[in-house]
């Protein structure tokens, strides 16, 4: 009786082992090696002809990044496309971003708030665009990357409102493509791209510097 017992507890295992899509669980019933792949062996390499054949682009990536790490957007002043100093910092970083990578391109977009006529916040934003690109050309990029200037005016406001809004009144500089017309991302050039982040990311953001062993002191 025992031993009929044992043989059907065996085969209850057995099946369910067999429907079970637990791959650890199923890998004593299985050949050996057969859970090294799971069914993401080829995934890499998929991502790779996706990468080369332009079917993915980086651009959508680094322009991700570019709104992460760095303020992307300027405001003004009423009636105005002068930067002032906090438009002036917040460019300083986008700079120091744009730099790092000589080999893409940056659009800037003008906005406006509602105040006035579409024809002159039209031109209001395209002055702000413009100013924005005069300054981060100022800061040794090359004014050919920043490809276009165009604005918006009032018709993308970030506030809907009629009257006076600050935060509608802005630039917003974005990543539009590199400076070669659709290279494949991981060429030659842009392998040089990706070396040079990875050591720039390896930078020691801050250190102690000028401690004297005499300003060491023990407890007594």
């Amino acid at each position: 009786m025992k031993s009929i017992i044992s043989v059907t507890l065996l085969g209850s295992l057995a099946l369910a082992a067999c429907t079970s899509s637990d791959p650890v669980y199923t890998q004593f019933y299985r050949e050996a090696g057969s859970l090294v792949d799971t069914g993401q062996f080829g995934n890499a390499t998929a991502n790779n002809t996706l990468l080369l054949t332009g079917e993915r682009q980086y651009t959508f990536d680094l322009a991700n990044r570019f709104a992460t790490e760095v303020g992307t957007t300027v405001n003004f002043a009423f009636n105005s496309a002068t930067l002032d100093a906090g438009a002036r910092d917040a460019l300083n970083e986008q700079a120091r971003f744009i730099r790092q990578f000589p080999e893409v391109r940056f659009r800037v977009y003008g906005h406006t708030d509602a105040v006035g006529s579409s024809g002159f916040n039209k031109q209001l934003g395209l002055a702000r665009a413009r100013a924005v690109v005069g300054y981060l050309s100022t800061q040794g990029i090359n004014r050919s990357r920043l490809e276009a200037v165009a604005s918006f005016g009032e018709t993308q406001p970030l506030i809907v409102t009629q009257g006076r809004e600050r935060r509608n009144r802005r630039t917003v500089t974005e990543v539009s493509g590199f400076v070669k017309s659709n290279p494949t991302v991981l060429d030659g050039k842009y392998a040089q791209i990706i070396y040079r982040d990875y050591v720039e990311s390896g930078a020691a953001g801050s250190g102690l510097s000028g401690i004297k062993g005499s300003d060491l002191r023990t407890e007594q």
